[in-house]
């Protein structure tokens, strides 16, 4: 697994963000890397659905179909952690501490492995100083279209904006 790009609730959610700059940037990435394999914990992908559930039924139903596609066609690994994850939750600085066991326990799922993490979490991207493998998506380089080859993604996505969350509370 080194080298795994993962990513965050935030992330994912940050597509449907109040802020637009954040919610282009996020889409931007995720369009970027329809093709690219990404990994996220279970309880990444938990945390999403948890986040979802919390708004009335007509902006889940909007949300969903764009969710589900998006995850049946991106190579999207969801992996649980692992005993090695623990050891290198030992290993973390101590600032980050300070954070939530949730980002904590990804934080280390990251480090166990050598990968990265992509996040719009601003308690996350605090940290980038101490030289943990965290960085934030480029900006967006104008509209964003998901090139599934039928359009389909991007108008489900369209629809799915019906959606919108605060990313940093995610």
């Amino acid at each position: 697994m080194a080298g795994d790009l993962y990513v965050d609730a935030s992330l994912f959610m940050g597509m449907h963000s109040t802020d637009p700059a954040v919610r282009t940037s996020c889409a931007a990435f995720f369009a970027a890397h329809l093709e690219r394999p990404l990994v996220m914990t279970y309880e990444e992908v938990g945390r999403c659905d948890d986040v979802v559930w919390g708004y009335p039924r007509a902006a889940q139903d909007a949300y969903y179909p764009f969710m589900d596609l998006l995850h049946s066609v991106m190579p999207v690994r969801r992996r649980a952690y692992t005993a090695d994850d623990w050891l290198a939750f030992d290993q973390l600085p101590s600032p980050a501490a300070a954070l939530s066991l949730r980002e904590r326990m990804l934080l280390a799922s990251v480090s166990a492995t050598c990968g990265e993490l992509v996040t719009v979490n601003p308690r996350l991207l605090s940290l980038t100083s101490l030289g943990l493998p965290v960085r934030r998506p480029d900006p967006a380089d104008g509209a964003v279209r998901f090139a599934d080859g039928t359009g389909t993604l991007d108008k489900l996505y369209d629809i799915s904006l019906e959606l919108v969350v605060d990313h940093a509370a995610v």
